[in-house]
């Protein structure tokens, strides 16, 4: 019987018993496929991507925690203190991913049972969106529905833009007395509000700092646990204990970061309430001077609510800075300059004088001895005072006259229009009708021959006029015009910029001019230049060209910090040295040490040569120097509103160095507008550099008696010796 035949006699019983079989196996075996499916997912959920998952969770991030670390201090080159930080009791507010302002409301009434809270900074903005919390239904009951249902209609605008008009809307709406109902307590805790609104997500926002009572922080601290957000901590106040200017200032936390510098910051991990240098040495040194904030992780359950906070990285203070500034030569010379500005301001003609600049160099590494500017201002009672802008040596030129006239024979020198012990002859010069003679021999048809040594002795115009003419190839004939090459003053600039002059130094500070150069270069104002009264020059611009010359040729970039250093670990001693500033040489000058040697000799002349420009002021000092004085004629074009404006105003300055051996000191005076009568012109330059020079070597004398060696006294702190301290948002 064939295969057929057998299951032709099946019953029907055997039939569905066999297929119900089947069903069961499939079903066993999909159960089978589905559970072991699952069982794979599950091991793959949580071998491969469990931990993907629970960070997901708890979603925990690192974020830069502002703890307010001390920044680092500034001191001069012996250890006195010039800019600190002074600890603060501080009460602080962080929000979180999910606080509500609700929430923040509860807070700040809370808050504001325990402290005092000023509200003079509450704006009239500031009430109504407050009056706009506390009556939510009120308030937008002042728009009407047609108009809701208009500004809502806008297909052109985004939500947020929608709600913004609505709101604005809202505000006009509120009235006087809605603003004005707010009771002292409701301000108060309005006050509150506001510094806490303010805040970012996750970064400290300081409530009250500075004025916090020992009992506030105490009843503050025991509530902790009834005001999510809030903390108690140590603030710090940046106190200046110098007024000078260059020191720079910083930002208050309330103002933090300034808005054109937002982006560069944030980038940098800063938080948007962070102290920044917004000034000076402040701010070109905040890399140095910020510190490391605390990096923590916070760690947030699925709400968003921060349940932990874990420190990754402890914070640091900043750095320590040690400027190459001496406290007491910079005192002094801030008090003869001080002095000298007020005693001129009672002459006859000073109506447009208002200021001085002082420097003083090491030639040999461009450390910044003393950088004085001072400004006469009238107060509030329409008396004069001085007031500091220290930035003015480096950021304010002028025509500085005679000083320039080495830099004008070492040029000549280069190009061959002068050479060493050449005489010409110093006679008034006829340009056409325009007469141009030298101060000491302005008479018609006398004729003095003389060097280039005694040219700089006495200063002759004329000598350096020639030197001009020579180099523009010109031939000057009596009472005809000149013409001169083209390039004749890109010349001379070229070879003034390799002393400094018209250039930018290379100072360690923000913002540095390299003063006007003059658009017109016809022949007159080529012999112009030639005598320093045509383009323009900082005092740090003079101080660095004869810190070139006294030094051998080497323009060195001058430097206002001497040393970086760990923060102090005792409080009584300098902290580890982490980096010290060394010299930077930017170029040598094109010229012979012989051709340098030779204008040295020239400027002790000036000193102690009975025809020198400075015999009066210098040739009785007890240690040998060198220099050179200056005297610019110019129009006064600074102030179109001024009633001088365009008439005759003096500038006078004076560059010179010591000792004349061994350079280690090099000074330069800037006095702008001494005096509009010409006949007539007070000399502060000479007294000024004289009267520093001579306490510089007293100052090393009396160190030496103390047993102080060098320069450099020890690196013991020191506490500022005087003055009152200038604080944070002064």
């Amino acid at each position: 019987m064939n295969k057929k035949s057998r299951s032709k006699q099946e019953s029907p019983k055997q039939k569905l018993k066999k297929h119900t079989q089947f069903r069961m196996n499939v079903l066993f075996f999909s159960i089978f496929l589905l559970f072991s499916t699952l069982i794979l997912r599950l091991g793959y959920l949580q071998i491969v991507k469990g931990d993907d998952y629970k960070r997901e969770i708890e979603r925990t991030e690192e974020i830069s925690v502002n703890t307010s670390v001390p920044r680092g201090r500034i001191y001069d080159r012996n250890g006195q203190i010039l800019v600190g930080n002074e600890p603060k009791n501080a009460i602080t507010y962080t929000k979180q991913q999910r606080t509500t302002t609700e929430d923040m409301l509860k807070t700040a009434q809370k808050l504001a049972e325990l402290i005092d809270k000023d509200p003079s900074a509450v704006t009239v903005r500031d009430k109504k969106d407050f009056w706009i919390l506390n009556h939510k239904e009120e308030a937008y009951d002042k728009v009407s529905d047609a108009e809701k249902k208009k500004i809502n209609g806008s297909e052109t605008k985004s939500k947020t833009e929608r709600q913004r008009e609505l709101d604005n809307l809202v505000r006009d709406r509120i009235t006087d007395e809605e603003i004005n109902s707010f009771t002292p307590e409701e301000l108060e805790v309005l006050a509150i509000y506001r510094e806490m609104a303010s805040g970012y997500n996750y970064s400290p926002q300081i409530i009250k700092s500075g004025d916090v009572t020992e009992e506030e922080y105490a009843l503050v601290s025991e509530r902790l646990g009834d005001m999510p957000g809030v903390n108690t901590t140590t603030d710090w106040e940046r106190v200046r204990n110098s007024p000078l200017a260059v020191l720079g200032t910083t930002t208050t936390p309330k103002q933090g970061i300034p808005q054109d510098k937002l982006d560069y910051y944030l980038s940098r991990g800063y938080s948007r309430n962070d102290r920044v240098g917004k000034s000076y040495i402040e701010q070109q040194y905040e890399s140095v001077l910020q510190g490391q904030k605390t990096v923590a992780k916070n760690v947030t359950d699925r709400t968003g609510t921060v349940i932990d906070t874990v420190a990754v990285q402890e914070g640091r203070p900043g750095k320590d800075l040690v400027l190459t500034i001496d406290s007491e030569l910079q005192t002094e010379a801030e008090r003869i300059v001080s002095e000298k500005l007020l005693a001129l301001k009672r002459n006859y003609g000073s109506q447009i004088l208002d200021r001085a600049f002082y420097v003083m160099l090491n030639p040999n590494n461009g450390e910044v001895l003393a950088m004085v500017g001072k400004q006469i201002v009238k107060n509030k009672d329409g008396q004069y005072e001085v007031v500091d802008i220290s930035f003015g040596t480096y950021g304010m030129a002028y025509e500085v006259g005679s000083t320039v006239k080495m830099a004008t024979v070492l040029t000549g020198y280069q190009y061959g229009a002068a050479s060493m012990g050449e005489v010409k002859i110093d006679e008034p010069l006829w340009i056409g009708g325009l007469k141009k003679s030298s101060l000491f021999n302005p008479r018609d048809y006398n004729r003095i021959p003389i060097n280039d040594m005694m040219a700089l002795t006495r200063s002759s115009n004329v000598y350096m006029f020639k030197i001009a003419i020579a180099l523009g190839g010109g031939v000057y004939e009596r009472r005809a015009g000149l013409s001169l090459a083209p390039d004749t003053i890109d010349k001379f600039r070229g070879s003034f910029a390799s002393f400094g002059l018209g250039a930018r130094t290379g100072i360690d500070l923000p913002s540095e001019f390299s003063g006007q150069k003059g658009i017109n270069p016809k022949p007159g104002n080529v012999l112009d230049y030639a005598i320093g009264q045509y383009d323009t020059y900082t005092a740090m611009q003079l101080a660095q060209y004869v810190s070139t010359v006294a030094n051998g040729g080497y323009r060195i970039a001058p430097h206002v910090v001497k040393e970086i250093r760990e923060p102090s670990v005792d409080g009584k001693t300098l902290g580890q040295l982490s980096e010290e500033v060394r010299p930077t040489i930017l170029n040598r000058i094109a010229n012979s040490n012989t051709e340098i040697d030779r204008i040295q000799q020239a400027m002790y002349s000036v000193y102690y040569n009975q025809r020198g420009t400075a015999y009066k002021d210098f040739h009785d000092t007890k240690y040998k120097a060198a220099g050179k004085t200056g005297t610019a004629q110019k129009k006064y074009y600074d102030d179109p509103e001024s009633p001088f404006y365009t008439k005759d105003t003096v500038t006078v300055s004076h560059v010179g160095f010591a000792p004349f051996e061994e350079p280690e000191m090099a000074y330069a005076v800037l006095v702008p507008n001494v005096t509009t009568v010409p006949s007539k012109v007070p000399h502060p330059n000479n007294e000024i550099a004289r009267h520093m020079a001579d306490f510089y070597f007293e100052l090393k004398e009396k160190r030496a008696a103390e047993g102080i060696s060098g320069p450099d006294v020890d690196y013991t702190l020191k506490e500022p010796e005087n003055g009152e301290a200038i604080r944070e948002g002064e």
